[in-house]
């Protein structure tokens, strides 16, 4: 079996080890993954068991874990998630890729690594996800797109065609981005808000049409 650890330990994380699960269900027993459990500097967490799965302790008890064991960052917020990743690679961990078992992708899709799709998504033709990218259930994302390291997708956004996003961006829940458009790097896109001209890097955009609404 295959060892992980997922980094996090807040809602995210807690659906990440489902996805596990559900990733296990179609993998004989060799190729199973075996969650070892989470990791968090949040010391008030340490010691809590989640879905059955213990919270280790912080980045010290990583240290102290098999180089052999995977990881994959499990947070929403992608400046935390970001922090988390750079804090794993400074240990030089292998970061494992998480895809649900029920989501299709053709030969010309590029995942890239550490990132976890879940279930109930949509992927096209011609599409580049980056390293670390979260894509949370019912996710659209059309052909000829580029979504950039660290990115969060939050439920059902949808991307259509020919569309790139920055490096870091949280697409919150419900958000769309028209055909062509760019979001810029480290920029959130308000729940439910449709993107319908570029936005610049490191702002927040919400409403239909999206409106900057800070810089």
């Amino acid at each position: 079996m295959k060892e992980i650890v997922i980094l996090g330990a807040g809602g995210f994380a807690r659906e990440a080890s489902l996805l596990i699960e559900e990733i296990n269900e179609n993998l004989t027993s060799l190729d199973k993954w075996k969650l070892l459990g989470f990791i968090d500097e949040d010391q008030t967490k340490w010691g809590l068991n989640l879905r059955g799965y213990p919270v280790l302790g912080g980045w010290e008890a990583l240290v102290k874990i098999s180089d052999q064991v995977q990881v994959i960052g499990a947070v929403g917020n992608p400046e935390a998630k970001r922090h988390m990743i750079e804090m794993a690679e400074a240990q030089s961990r292998e970061f494992a890729t998480l895809i649900h078992p029920e989501i299709s992708l053709s030969d010309d899709v590029n995942i890239g690594k550490g990132s976890l799709i879940n279930k109930g998504c949509i992927f096209t033709t011609n599409i580049s996800v980056g390293s670390h990218v979260s894509v949370n259930p019912g996710c659209g994302i059309g052909h000829d797109t580029f979504v950039d390291n660290y990115t969060t997708l939050m439920w059902h956004v949808n991307i259509s065609g020919m569309v790139i996003v920055g490096k870091g961006c949280l697409l919150g829940t419900g958000s769309t981005i028209l055909q062509g458009k760019k979001v810029g790097d480290w920029s959130i896109v308000g729940a439910g808000a449709v993107v319908t001209r570029d936005l610049p890097p490191g702002c927040t955009a919400v409403g239909v049409p999206a409106k900057v609404v800070k810089k």
